[in-house]
């Protein structure tokens, strides 16, 4: 029986990464917040981690990271950061360090692509090749792994499914009050367009495409969907983003606390 709970992750970043003026600016973010991965997750009863790189940090080695990360029981590194993390545009990515921690560390399982597509461009990050060399790395390692990629709805405005097709795990966000308002029908899409692939669902925090805060309504809309589409099987689980924005006094914060302790030992019997 698969547990509620147990098919969390936490969006990990440095803590402090939005501490910046020019971050709290873009998003209109009115605190900042000190909160690490680790503690964070605790705080929520979340177990698993995708560890991302935020405008360039960490850079490699990740062995410190990893080794404050030994209390979750999965950990996906990121093979590219976000937009903001130039060093690894241009072809340049962290796959070696991501396959050298999963040796160092046995609870690292895969490799995450953030911000792989550009919707202004109609491009990618990262061809298909590449991502298809970046798999069958994955999966020949001596523990296989698994890689992931970061999808949104501005996607369906162009093809890409040769880079969908290279993807073990599809990771699907909802950047705006609009996009989450039809969220539903957003993952059935990807879901529709990927058969064969996982998908997990992912639930921010904070409206970062509308610089504002969640309404209670809307945090609790969507946290009602997702255990709705894991308990159908229809997502393997959800990607809470982030640690970054945690401590800030958000409201969102507290029902995500709350809903997971009243529904997080919720079952699912799986095929």
């Amino acid at each position: 029986m698969a547990c509620f709970r147990d098919d969390f992750w936490i969006w990990g970043h440095d803590a402090g990464a939005y501490d910046s003026e020019k971050i709290r600016k873009l998003w209109n973010l009115h605190a900042k917040s000190a909160v690490p991965p680790w503690e964070g997750a605790k705080s929520l009863g979340i177990p698993n981690c995708c560890r991302v790189v935020f405008d360039g940090k960490p850079r490699p080695p990740f062995d410190e990271a990893s080794a404050e990360l030994a209390g979750f029981r999965q950990v996906v590194w990121s093979v590219i950061g976000d937009t903001s993390s130039l060093c690894n545009n241009g072809g340049a990515d962290d796959l070696d360090e991501v396959l050298r921690q999963a040796e160092k560390f046995p609870n690292v399982t895969g490799g995450i692509l953030d911000d792989l597509f550009c919707a202004e461009t109609k491009s990618a990050r990262v061809t298909p090749e590449r991502m298809h060399e970046m798999a069958a790395k994955l999966h020949a390692a001596k523990k296989p792994m698994k890689l992931w990629i970061v999808c949104y709805p501005a996607l369906f405005g162009f093809d890409c499914s040769a880079h969908l097709d290279a993807a073990d795990v599809i990771t699907f966000w909802q950047w705006t009050g609009e996009d989450l308002a039809h969220a539903e029908e957003n993952l059935d899409r990807i879901i529709a367009m990927t058969p064969g692939k996982t998908h997990y669902a992912g639930c921010y925090l904070y409206n970062f495409g509308d610089a504002c805060p969640l309404s209670d309504e809307e945090m609790l809309s969507q946290l009602e969907l997702y255990r709705r589409l894991w308990c159908e099987g229809r997502i393997r689980g959800v990607i809470v983003c982030t640690n970054a924005v945690m401590g800030m006094g958000l409201d969102a914060e507290n029902i995500l606390r709350d809903y997971l302790a009243k529904y997080g030992d919720t079952e699912r019997r799986d095929a």
